[in-house]
């Protein structure tokens, strides 16, 4: 195998034991792989290691990957900031988008979905730790955007996505996740019928899963340092 088909089949076993741990079915969790200033070629290795789904931050790089590796049934998600002048590319190419954080976003990737194409899957990125400089919606203002989301008619609000500053240690880690995992719960019970919790990177894995994620974000543990 290669090495990064051994990452993957590493990151899978932490996966599976921190669900085993907390009672959880391991399947509950699905694995992304952030494949951002990596080559196309990394990329394909993964996939034919059985890796699927990928994240990309910076949307050019993404997009010229995504044209170099047409071939493959791969599901791409664009995972970092979206600036206006690149609504339509993001739209045209991608399936699902973490990094909502602005009605004129949505509204733009709304307009600008191709007809031929399934709604774009979207997730609100919370700043659930009020990290300073930091992309994302504040606690209390998702419910709103959220339901301004629901009713754009080309994209289909699927959940939250954090990235909160790196905790002191496992506990510190499960008290940010468990908010944004109340923050979830607290939507939900508004009917918004989300089931997506997007959150978990290569050093927190286990207590995202702890605390309930549903997708985890991991690339240097899969690709290597960068």
């Amino acid at each position: 195998m290669t090495m990064i088909s051994d990452n993957l089949q590493r990151v899978k076993a932490r996966i599976s034991q921190a669900a085993a741990a907390c009672g959880r079915d391991a399947q509950s969790v699905t694995l992304l792989a952030v494949s951002k200033t990596f080559p196309a070629g990394a990329v394909r290795e993964a996939f034919d290691a059985g890796q699927t789904a990928f994240g990309e931050n910076y949307i050019q790089e993404g997009v010229e990957k995504i044209a170099a590796l047409a071939d493959l049934p791969i599901e791409w998600h664009c995972i970092g900031p979206i600036q206006s002048n690149k609504t339509r590319l993001v739209a045209e190419n991608f399936a699902w988008v973490h990094s909502i954080d602005r009605l004129k976003t949505a509204q733009r990737l709304s307009d600008q979905r191709p007809a031929g194409l399934a709604p774009l899957q979207v997730c609100i990125q919370v700043n659930i730790d009020g990290g300073l400089n930091k992309a994302g919606v504040a606690p209390g203002e998702a419910l709103d955007l959220a339901l301004h989301i629901c009713t754009l008619k080309n994209i289909k609000l699927r959940g939250l996505m954090t990235i909160p500053e790196p905790a002191a240690d496992f506990a510190a880690a499960c008290s940010v996740h468990a908010q944004a995992r109340t923050l979830f719960d607290a939507l939900n019970a508004q009917g918004l019928g989300l089931d997506t919790l997007s959150m978990g990177m290569t050093a927190d894995v286990e207590a995202a899963v702890q605390s309930g994620t549903t997708m985890v974000r991991v690339g240097s543990a899969i690709f290597g340092a960068r």
